[in-house]
C-alpha cells in the first residue's frame, strides 16, 4: 500500500493552457487582454447604470445586476491567471491556489445558473399575472431569491472543494486545461475517487439539470398563455420582455449541453477547452451586449447618465 504522505506533498499544479502556436502566442494575448477587459466594462456599466437609474429598479433588473456580478467574477477567476500563464515559461499555479479558483468557478458558474431560474421565474409573473405582478415580485422575495441562490451555490462549492482537499495526488501535476477544472482534477487523483464522482454525478448534474427544466417549464407555460389569446401584440411583448433572457440562456446551457452531454471521442481535450473558453470568457463578455443593444430601458438610462442627468458619482 503507497504511502498517502507521500502522494500528497505537492506544492502546485501545471496548467497545460490553450492550444496555441508559439508565433500567435502574442495575438491571442492580445485578443484575450481584450475580451477581459470588455467584460469588467459591460458587465460593470450596466450594475452602474442599474444602481444609478431609479427606473431600473425593478425586480428584473435586480436580477440582471446580480447577473451582471456573476460574470464578472466568473470571468476575472480564469482570465488574470490566463493572461498571466501565457507570459510565463511555466504555467504553474499553487495546490492552494488550485483549489481557490476551482471553489469559485463552481460557485459563479452554478449562481449565474439559478440567477438565470430566478429571471425566468419573473418573467413568467410578469406575462401569466400582469395584474398581481407587483405585489408578488416584492423586494422581500426577489432579495431572498438571491440570497437563496448564493447560499446553494456556496454550499455545493463547498462539497466539491472539500471532497478534492482530501484527495491524494502522485507525479502527474499536468493539468491539460486553462483552469483547475474539477474533473481533471479528480482523473489526477491516484486516491479512492469514487465518493466525488457519485457527487459530481448526482449533486451536479442536478444543479445543471434542475434549473434548466425549471426554466424550460416557465417557458412553456409563457407560451401556453400566450397561445390562448394569440396575437401579434402578445408575441412582441414576449419577445421584447424575454428575448434577451432566451439568449442568454441558450449560449450558457448550448455550451454546457455540447461540453458535457454531446462527448467527441476525437480531440476531446481541444473541444473541451474550447468549449470551456466559450461560457467562462465568451458568455459574460456578450450578455451585457444582449442585454443593452435589446433593451430600450437600458439604452435611455445610459443617455440619461451621459447626458448628466442621472449623476455618476453618487
Amino acid at each position: 500500500m503507497k504511502s498517502s504522505r507521500n502522494q500528497t506533498v505537492i506544492s502546485e499544479f501545471l496548467l497545460l493552457g490553450l492550444p496555441i502556436q508559439p508565433e500567435h502566442q502574442h495575438l491571442f494575448y492580445a485578443l484575450f487582454l481584450t475580451m477581459y477587459l470588455t467584460t469588467i466594462i459591460g458587465n460593470g456599466l450596466i450594475i452602474v447604470l442599474i444602481r444609478l437609474d431609479s427606473h431600473l429598479h425593478t425586480p428584473m433588473y435586480w436580477f440582471l445586476s446580480n447577473l451582471s456580478f456573476s460574470d464578472l467574477c466568473f470571468s476575472s477567476v480564469t482570465m488574470p491567471k490566463l493572461l498571466k500563464n501565457m507570459q510565463s515559461q511555466v504555467p504553474a499555479i499553487s495546490y492552494a491556489g488550485c483549489l481557490i479558483q476551482m471553489y469559485f468557478l463552481l460557485f459563479f458558474g452554478d449562481l449565474e445558473s439559478f440567477l438565470l431560474v430566478a429571471m425566468a421565474f419573473d418573467r413568467y409573473m410578469a406575462i401569466c399575472f400582469p395584474l398581481h405582478y407587483t405585489s408578488i415580485m416584492s423586494p422581500k422575495l426577489c432579495g431572498g431569491l438571491v440570497v437563496l441562490s448564493w447560499v446553494l451555490t456556496m454550499s455545493h462549492a463547498m462539497v466539491h472543494t472539500l471532497l478534492t482537499a482530501r484527495l491524494s495526488f502522485c507525479g502527474n501535476t499536468v493539468i491539460p486545461h486553462f483552469f483547475c477544472d474539477l474533473s481533471a482534477l479528480v482523473k489526477l487523483a491516484c486516491s479512492d475517487t469514487h465518493v466525488n464522482e457519485l457527487v459530481i454525478f448526482i449533486v451536479g448534474g442536478l444543479v445543471v439539470v434542475i434549473p434548466f427544466l425549471l426554466i424550460t417549464v416557465s417557458y412553456v407555460q409563457i407560451m401556453s398563455s400566450i397561445l390562448k389569446v394569440p396575437s401579434s401584440h402578445g408575441i412582441r411583448k414576449v419577445l421584447s420582455t424575454c428575448g434577451s433572457h432566451l439568449s442568454v440562456v441558450s449560449l450558457f446551457y448550448g455550451t454546457i449541453i455540447g461540453l458535457y452531454l454531446c462527448p467527441s471521442a476525437n480531440n476531446s481535450t481541444v473541444k473541451e477547452t474550447v468549449m470551456s473558453m466559450m461560457y467562462t470568457v465568451v458568455t459574460p463578455m456578450l450578455n451585457p451586449f444582449i442585454y443593452s443593444l435589446r433593451n430600450r430601458d437600458m439604452k435611455g438610462a445610459l443617455e440619461r447618465v451621459l447626458c448628466r442627468k442621472i449623476p455618476f458619482f453618487l
